[in-house]
């Protein structure tokens, strides 16, 4: 049974969306970024500001690795996982991958009063969000399919992933 793989930017619904299938599904939800955060005794901020962006994207590159060996799971990723091509090898090699998106405004609302995402600690995040989606846009459009989640509630995103992956799966 393959995997199925959220990617998407922060704010797309993958953890949400993620849960509710696997609890429809009846199968396990691994959340890369809590997987790192328990196997590091860190917050991501944490490793963000201690370690710097390049020391997270390889203990989330060795995560992908490990958790990509699972069958049968649902695997929710940061937002940033897609840019290395060998996260995306491995998360592919037995996995089933399914692209959050939304439109700027619309992540920056679901983000409000968020205070752990490190790469919108500037100010003007709505700017930030949009230069990272034009950079990442590339990368999130290799998904086996591509779901918008505006306007959308998370059973609506669940179902659609379930009427369109079925025959895959």
């Amino acid at each position: 049974m393959k995997n199925i793989v959220f990617t998407g930017f922060m704010g797309t619904g993958k953890t949400t969306v993620g849960c509710l299938l696997s609890e429809t599904l009846g199968r396990p939800l691994i959340d890369i970024d809590s997987e790192i955060e328990t196997a590091t005794a860190m917050k991501i901020n944490e490793i963000f500001a201690t370690h710097g962006e390049a020391r997270f994207r390889q203990i989330e590159t060795d995560m992908a690795m490990k958790v990509s060996k699972i069958k049968g799971v649902i695997i929710s990723t940061g937002g940033g996982i897609v840019l290395r091509e060998e996260n995306m090898t491995h998360l592919r090699r037995n996995g089933y991958v399914v692209c959050l998106m939304a439109m700027p405004e619309t992540i920056l609302s679901r983000l409000a009063g968020s205070d752990d995402r490190p790469l919108l600690k500037v100010p003007n995040p709505l700017q930030k969000i949009l230069e990272l989606l034009d950079f990442r846009r590339p990368f999130y459009e290799k998904a086996d399919l591509i779901i918008d989640t505006d306007d959308k509630t998370p059973e609506m995103v669940v179902a659609e992933i379930i009427a369109m992956t079925t025959f895959s799966l």
